[in-house]
């Protein structure tokens, strides 16, 4: 069996007010709904996170920024006669505009779920201790850690949006 390499990113995307966290909901085979956090391939000339925004956006509607990187996932499986080694770099981010869109066809359902219920629905053990780090910085952090970046006033370059679509 032939084994590969395969790099991903993605992100903890925090509402704008820190409370909710955007999750992915895809069937297993089983048909049983696993919640996780989105991410995918990493792209020719795209750094981990590009990657993480762009496909947190693409899979969930929702566009934002990175704050810092929060860990990295490493884990085996087999697909398609091939041995895959997967490494996933994850990173902390804030949502600064977009509406919960589940229109990717590799996603099942999105929704926001409380931080303080993340740990609980998400599936998967390497996530979930992803979801213990981000708690852990944000209790620890300065109320700066989620504040929006200063923007100069000027019709080309807008403040984000105080509630944008789905994010309250």
């Amino acid at each position: 069996m032939k084994t590969v390499a395969e790099t991903s990113a993605g992100g903890l995307m925090l509402d704008d007010g820190g409370h909710h966290v955007v999750l992915i909901g895809r069937l297993d085979r089983k048909g049983r709904l696993l919640w996780s956090l989105p991410k995918g391939h990493i792209e020719q000339g795209e750094t981990a996170e590009q990657t993480a925004m762009r496909e947190v956006a693409e899979e969930t509607g929702i566009h934002g920024v990175a704050i810092q990187p929060l860990g990295t996932i490493d884990y085996w499986f087999v697909a398609e006669k091939r041995k895959v080694h997967k490494t996933v770099h994850h990173f902390l981010m804030r949502a600064t505009s977009g509406e919960l869109s589940d229109e990717d066809t590799e996603v099942t359902e999105v929704a926001w779920v409380p931080l303080a219920d993340l740990e609980s629905r998400l599936a998967y053990a390497d996530e979930r201790r992803l979801a213990r780090t981000a708690r852990e910085l944000l209790n620890g952090a300065s109320h700066g850690l989620l504040a929006k970046p200063e923007q100069p006033a000027s019709s080309d370059n807008p403040k984000y949006p105080e509630n944008a679509g789905e994010l309250s």
